[in-house]
């Protein structure tokens, strides 16, 4: 059986969901490679996801829990945002500065009915995570009850996402793989949206947000 069978045999299987015992006599898939590149510790893994981020041209903060609420708050003010689209499992807790009485701030809910124009309209959302990779600096959203539906972080100009450290970070993707359900809608993000063309013109928000802001939250007393 040449390897092109092995493959178009899977193929066919997996289209007819046949039992995966189905292929027993197909040689295993080797897995040995490297799961991760190098030693590290807890921290220096946060470290790297922290510079990885900032190489991508995001923007990093470090907060605790009791801190995290007034940074949020900080952060939509400085940007001028005047609406927030909010997922429904999002802590309620984490937008009390920002929606307090009279901060001038529209708080959106994530919903079906939302249309596009009310979307885009939408200056800021704010968002936790599924899992951080620290080796690519990469974020990714699984739709989770802190994440809401993929589009409310694609189309709004202003991205800020909470990852809750050390216990959301990995080093590598092999290790952020198993974390993931596969049938699940993944965005994977590194840094703002941006693209350029033939001549290399960098252009930032065409396919996501212009700007992504990380808050690292520590699970212990002190900032990450």
């Amino acid at each position: 059986m040449s390897s092109r069978d092995v493959v178009l045999g899977r193929v066919r299987r997996a289209l007819a969901a046949e039992p995966r015992d189905a292929g027993r006599d197909e040689p295993p898939v080797v897995r040995d490679y490297r799961r991760v590149h190098g030693s590290r510790t807890t921290a220096q893994t946060v470290e790297l996801l922290a510079e990885n981020l900032v190489d991508y041209r995001a923007v990093v903060h470090r907060s605790d829990a009791a801190g995290l609420p007034a940074l949020i708050a900080r952060l939509l003010a400085e940007r001028g945002a005047r609406s927030v689209v909010v997922p429904r499992g999002l802590p309620a807790s984490w937008l009390d500065v920002a929606l307090a009485a009279g901060s001038g701030l529209t708080r959106v809910a994530d919903r079906a009915a939302l249309t596009p124009a009310e979307l885009d309209s939408v200056d800021s959302v704010v968002t936790g995570c599924a899992v951080a990779i620290a080796e690519t600096g990469t974020l990714v959203l699984d739709a989770g009850p802190d994440q809401g539906r993929r589009r409310i972080t694609l189309v709004p100009d202003h991205h800020v996402c909470v990852v809750r450290v050390p216990d959301q970070v990995v080093g590598s993707v092999p290790q952020a793989l198993p974390r993931l359900a596969p049938d699940r809608p993944l965005t994977w993000i590194s840094g703002p949206s941006a693209t350029s063309d033939i001549e290399l013109d960098r252009v930032e928000g065409v396919h996501g947000p212009r700007t992504l802001e990380v808050i690292l939250l520590s699970a212990s007393g002190e900032p990450g």
